[in-house]
């Protein structure tokens, strides 16, 4: 049975509405102008003195009130981020991390604030930081800095959210942080954007400030030229810096870092070692593929992000061959963000209102700020150390009749009655009587009161020093100073940033391809290329150095953009782009290929096989001479298909290889054989008459028993020529083996037939039996061991079949100086 309700109901009144007619426009407004300056106030902009914003403030705060000293272990962010939030910030943990981390970040603050440990993200947010669980933090020493004597009444303080906590208003900032860091934020109806700048430069200004405080802005920038961003770069043009400094708004462009640099063998390409400022690289290379990916961007090969921590950033860019890596640098800058803009936006509040700040007004904010704390701490400390003069004052009356203290304490009642009749008895205070009783006999003997004289005149010392700080403001803007120069001299750094003029004309643009100029390509002795800048010879190099790889062993003229062959030893002929080839230095003087490419690099080869000479493709020279080791000659026939990659020029018998090729230049040249027995034959091209490239050639020279050729040149016949020719013994060619060279005069060798055997060219001393290596072509010659160091050649002997002379280092190489 259900029970019946025994409640008096309400009367009827007490549901009455109450209704308030207010005007829509009036509650909107009102809503929005509270919501707008609780942003403003509360989260967005910082504040003028200590360049935080409340979220930066608190977080620095609770770290110091939780102990996490620079020497002291690393704790995890998540209990920062806890603390913070449950005592100070009512607003998610998200947030607070977001804000802990920027601290943190090297790339972002020009002196961070937090020591983090792991993964607190990258440049431009690529790889964003690790979940607050995983990390790790504590103050950074330059942190304590923000809040030192921050517990000496230096700052105010005001309730938390719950009022259960206090809150400073502002840190102490012992440098300027806002300017050093920089700021950005979103409020409602304004934003704030702020670059970072360097410390020294900023308390150097600041310093100034303080002795010149009528200083205008041009004394200031003396001292503050422009940012100086965490992650460098390069600002270009001021103008936009001085129109920020001066009215507290203005733009300018900052560039990415480049070098130019020989990436691999065959290509050179852009290496990045600095980005603006928040740009990181997976967005360049994101940008530059879309760019290449829509045929916008040309040139560019590959890009490759080699950034480790170990060498910082690398952002490696290949630059094809056949384009100008300053001119392809050029589109970059004003295509993808390697080039960007920073608009300055000195928006901060000034005793709770938002104001847009010149240069000069930031410092002198700040400069308030710090000689209200000094101040503040000065009182604080004086204070103090009047206490504690007060009571070391009543001891020291104590100890003067110590035995009549201890007499009227032991005669008292009570403490109370010892302590009534002690102040009475010596005119004490209440305080300094207190002391006397607290204070242990331990206390009371002759070197404690020596102690306490000593620590007497220590504290009178001291408080007259705060009272001429506290009376006179020129002390107290010295020390200010002082205490600045002693922050910049601990923890300044070098400028990172470059701060570039803009002469407001356009740069002269570089053409983006490679121009089809004249040019050299060369072979060295080491089997390295390279091309010239230009088609003309090589100027002589006065002071006579000699470098490694300084034999060239076969020059071909060529453009830029053209072809040339490279005939190998197997008797092939391989076509090879010129553009491919590493550049010399146009002022490359007595050429060395030390930056040459090796030939593998562009060509496959056989084992055993090499390149024997380069030739051009012209087919209205007079063709290739050829010479095997067999004996065999031949003049081919310049027919070189351009639809073919790899051509033969001559059909080899089984075994037999090319020992020498040459491109006539005219076809009145004379052709030189020389055989490993010492002897060498001369007679005209003319005698060899030319043959398609399928052809096998003709007799050449007519080899005794076990005999082969071991050199085949042409040589111009009304040129100053040499032979050289170098002797050893069979089985024992190597470095190690002492051997002997001689250089003859090439009119000392007659002319005869073809296929014939030719005449002696050097006389074999006792222990020698062949020659090891032979050369004939135009004077001067060079000489270059295996390993292409150089290597000397004795004086020329006139006699063709006398013996050589001992060569201190073996010769691998011998050919005509450019």
């Amino acid at each position: 049975m259900a029970r019946r309700s025994t409640k008096t109901p309400p009367p009827d009144d007490a549901y009455e509405e109450k209704i308030l007619d207010i005007d829509v426009v009036d509650e909107m407004q009102g809503s929005f102008l509270e919501y707008a300056y609780s942003v403003i106030y509360s989260r967005a902009l910082p504040d003028a003195r200590d360049g935080l914003k409340p979220v930066h403030r608190r977080i620095v705060y609770q770290m110091n009130e939780m102990g996490l000293r620079p020497e002291r272990g690393y704790v995890k962010c998540a209990r920062v981020v806890g603390e913070v939030m449950g005592k100070l910030h009512p607003h998610g943990d998200a947030s607070i991390y977001d804000a802990l981390v920027r601290l943190a970040q090297p790339f972002s603050m020009r002196v961070p604030l937090v020591d983090g440990h792991g993964n607190f993200g990258s440049l431009g947010n690529d790889d964003p930081p690790a979940a607050m669980r995983y990390t790790e933090c504590r103050m950074a020493e330059a942190t304590s800095l923000m809040t030192e004597s921050i517990d000496e009444d230096t700052v105010d303080f005001a309730p938390n959210y719950d009022g259960q906590e206090k809150e400073p208003v502002a840190l102490p900032a012992a440098f300027p942080n806002l300017l050093v860091n920089g700021s950005s934020g979103i409020a409602v109806g304004m934003a704030t954007n702020m670059p970072p700048h360097n410390l020294r430069e900023v308390i150097a200004a600041a310093r100034h400030l303080i002795r010149y405080p009528n200083a205008d802005l041009d004394a200031l920038m003396k001292h503050v030229p422009g940012p100086d961003l965490p992650t460098g770069g390069r600002i270009v043009g001021l103008s936009g810096i001085r129109d920020a400094y001066e009215n507290g708004r203005g733009t300018f462009k900052i560039r990415a870092t480049v070098s130019v640099e020989n990436v691999t063998a065959r290509r050179k390409g852009l290496v990045v070692t600095e980005l603006p400022f928040t740009v990181g690289p997976e967005k360049v290379i994101a940008k530059i593929k879309d760019l290449v990916g829509a045929k916008k961007l040309q040139g560019i090969a590959d890009v490759k992000d080699l950034t480790d921590r170990e060498h910082g950033l690398r952002l490696v860019i290949e630059i094809k061959n056949g384009f100008v890596p300053e001119a392809v640098l050029e589109q970059l800058y004003k295509l993808t963000p390697m080039e960007d803009s920073f608009g300055i936006n000195n928006v901060a509040l000034v005793d709770g209102q938002p104001l847009t700040l010149g240069l000069k007004e930031l410092l002198e904010v700040y400069l308030d700020h710090r000689f209200t704390v000094v101040r503040r701490r000065s009182e604080f400390r004086r204070g103090k150390r009047r206490d504690r003069l007060h009571l070391v004052e009543g001891l020291l009356t104590a100890l003067v009749d110590i035995d009549e203290v201890i007499r009227l304490i032991r005669s008292s009642e009570n403490s109370a009655q010892a302590k009534e009749r002690l102040m009475r008895r010596f005119s004490l205070s209440e305080i300094q009587t207190q002391y006397i009783l607290d204070t242990p006999l331990r206390r009371l003997t002759k070197y404690d009161r020596i102690e306490l004289e000593a620590e007497k005149d220590r504290l009178v010392a001291e408080i007259e020093e705060l009272t001429r700080i506290l009376e006179s403001d020129a002390e107290l803007r010295k020390l200010v100073s002082a205490e600045l120069a002693t922050v910049a001299k601990k923890f300044g750094t070098e400028r990172r940033t470059v701060l570039l003029e803009s002469s407001g004309a356009p740069a002269p643009t570089t053409p983006l391809q490679v121009e089809d100029a004249p040019c050299r390509v060369l072979l060295s002795s080491t089997g390295l290329l390279a091309r010239t800048a230009n088609g003309d010879p090589f100027t002589e190099d006065t002071d006579g150095r000699r470098a490694k790889h300084d034999v060239i062993v076969s020059v071909a003229p060529a453009t830029a953009r053209g072809e040339l062959g490279m005939v190998t030893s197997a008797g092939r002929l391989l076509r090879l782009n010129v553009i491919d080839l590493p550049q010399l230095p146009e002022t490359a003087a007595r050429p060395s290929l030390s930056g040459g490419a090796p030939v593998s690099e562009f060509v496959s080869l056989d084992a055993d096989e090499t390149v024997v000479c380069l030739t051009t493709l012209d087919e209205s020279s007079p063709g290739l001479a050829l010479g095997t080791e067999q004996g065999v000659v031949k003049r081919v026939v310049p027919d070189y298909p351009s639809n073919k990659e790899e051509l033969e020029v001559i059909t080899l018998k089984e075994g037999d290889r090319i020992v020498g090729a040459v491109e006539l230049r005219t076809g009145e040249e004379d052709l030189v054989f020389v055989t490993d027995d010492a002897q060498l034959l001369r007679y005209q091209a003319s005698q060899v008459r030319p043959q398609g490239r399928p052809a096998g050639g003709m007799a050449g020279i007519k080899l005794s028993a076990g005999a082969k050729v071991i050199s085949f040149t042409a040589v111009e016949p009304a040129a100053d020529a040499v032979v050289v020719t170098v002797a050893g013994s069979r089985g024992t060619l190597d470095d190690s083996v002492q051997t002997t060279g001689k250089v003859t005069p090439f009119d000392q060798y007659p002319r005869k037939g073809r296929a014939t055997g030719g005449v002696r060219c050097q006389r074999f001393l006792k222990g020698e039996d062949c020659l090891s290596f032979a050369w004939a072509g135009a004077a001067p010659a060079r000489a270059a061991q295996k390993n292409g160091s150089p290597a000397d050649l004795p004086e020329p002997d006139p006699r063709r079949d006398g013996s050589g002379l001992s060569l201190p280092r073996t010769i691998a190489a011998v050919a005509t100086e450019l």
